[in-house]
């Protein structure tokens, strides 16, 4: 489970996440939407320890974000926007650098993984090219791969989808759904089909705060039937940044 305890984030004058409490339990794949600059990819970095809240915690399955910070990343997978990777390696070296990252010192373990997750992320025809030369696509799959390659019980994924054709991002869904049961899965998103398609839960955040933490069904049931009306008259108070 994650939970997230009055958490909030400053930047000098700017509070960019104020005051976010909210629970997440394995099954859920959360949605975790709001426009340019209401603090979604700040609340992430905070759950996975590369930002340090000004106040509030959070802990991943009973571990404090502040207190345990090598056991939460034991057990979270990470996708932050624009999949970073280290350009020069090809897609196996960067899988086997990530494999040393995650403690896979058996060779034998450390090789089946390595080609589960290349054919779980469709990866076989790139495995010797460097991660410089592969597509937008490509590259956003090697991110995908590195996040759940330790097979953690928590994936927080950052605008998972950016950038994919129709056919990469219905592959990158299924992978998505097809985890989803044992799992506790958060994922930022611009894209309402992609909300649509994949989450049993929404988070809005305006201006740093929770607006909405509802199923799509509840919002509908309350706001109307389509959520991308529903989505601009909730935010459309915040200034894009």
């Amino acid at each position: 489970m994650v939970s997230v305890q009055n958490i909030t984030k400053e930047f000098g004058a700017n509070r960019a996440v104020d005051n976010i409490s909210f629970e997440v339990t394995p099954g859920t794949i959360l949605g975790f939407l709001g426009p340019n600059g209401a603090g979604k990819s700040t609340t992430m970095k905070m759950l996975t320890g590369f930002l340090t809240p000004t106040s509030g915690t959070a802990s991943v399955n009973g571990y404090d974000i502040l207190k345990e910070p090598i056991e939460v990343k034991n057990r979270i997978g990470y996708l932050p926007e624009s999949s970073p990777a280290y350009q020069e390696m090809t897609v196996l070296e960067f899988l086997n650098f990530i494999a040393d990252c995650r403690g896979f010192t058996d060779l034998e373990k450390r090789t089946a993984r390595i080609k589960e997750v290349i054919s779980l992320c469709h990866l076989e025809n790139v495995g010797n090219q460097t991660v410089e030369t592969l597509s937008k696509g490509y590259k956003q799959r090697v991110g995908f791969a590195q996040a759940i390659f330790h097979d953690p019980p928590i994936l927080i994924l950052d605008e998972p989808t950016d950038g994919l054709d129709p056919n990469q991002k219905h592959e990158v869904r299924k992978i998505i759904s097809g985890m989803a049961e044992d799992k506790v899965i958060i994922l930022s998103t611009h894209i309402l089909e992609e909300v649509d398609a994949l989450c049993n839960r929404i988070i809005i955040i305006n201006d740093g705060r929770l607006i909405i933490d509802q199923t799509p069904d509840e919002i509908r049931n309350e706001h109307g039937n389509k959520l991308d009306e529903v989505f601009r008259k909730l935010t459309s108070s915040t200034h894009n940044s």
